[in-house]
């Protein structure tokens, strides 16, 4: 394939790959930070100790992360359907990284905000600060590095999940590499979309390290 023919395509690949990973990284920024704000709120060392509701929530925060992305996304065929109309193409393929991106961020986010001092924590509990004010005005904003991090990883990872979701009809480079350079045997479409995964994926790497470094002022 020359590279007049393979351009239109690597191009519109590398949009639906954005298009599947952009939104399903929000998403499951919003949803994963939520639920390791509770992960950390209700451990022993919590600021709201429930036990019973840590082991569920860490219990499912488990199950969630050990499931392969690959099954996970059959596994989620039905669900997916429901919610956009079908189980095909790069809008279907947002539901199952969204599921599997979850659990992935809520760990790495129980893990930032358990690593704030815990002085830091104290003393705002001295002052009077409730726990949604220490949870907003302490520890988010103390663990806004790290949290940077965990959010650079996890597009990262997302980035890696669609190139699966489209060995099976998710569409983006992952789809265009099967199609092309697997099937019709076109080492230079799997070249280039190699090429153009490790391009999305030092970009964001790139652009996670220096906002993480602009965010930390120790």
């Amino acid at each position: 394939m020359t590279w007049a023919a393979l351009w239109p395509l690597l191009w519109q690949a590398t949009l639906d790959t954005l298009w599947m990973v952009v939104p399903a990284a929000l998403s499951a920024q919003l949803l994963g930070t939520a639920l390791g704000v509770l992960l950390t709120l209700t451990r022993a060392s919590g600021l709201r100790r429930q036990p019973l509701v840590f082991r569920t929530l860490d219990a499912a925060v488990n199950v969630g992360r050990s499931l392969p992305f690959i099954i996970l996304l059959v596994l989620l065929i039905p669900f997916t359907r429901l919610l956009t109309g079908t189980s095909i193409g790069s809008t279907a393929a947002i539901v199952p990284l969204t599921v599997a991106a979850i659990p992935f961020v809520a760990r790495l986010v129980d893990g930032a905000l358990t690593g704030v001092p815990h002085g830091v924590v104290e003393a705002a509990r001295a002052m009077g600060a409730t726990t949604a004010q220490i949870v907003l005005k302490v520890l988010l904003p103390e663990a806004r590095p790290a949290l940077i991090h965990a959010f650079t990883v996890m597009l990262v990872s997302l980035i890696g999940y669609s190139a699966m979701a489209g060995a099976i009809g998710g569409g983006g480079l992952g789809d265009l590499a099967i199609r092309y350079g697997y099937q019709r045997f076109e080492t230079g479409v799997m070249i280039a979309t190699v090429v153009a995964l490790l391009l999305l994926v030092q970009g964001v790497q790139w652009a996670g390290d220096r906002a993480a470094a602009r965010a930390d002022h120790r």
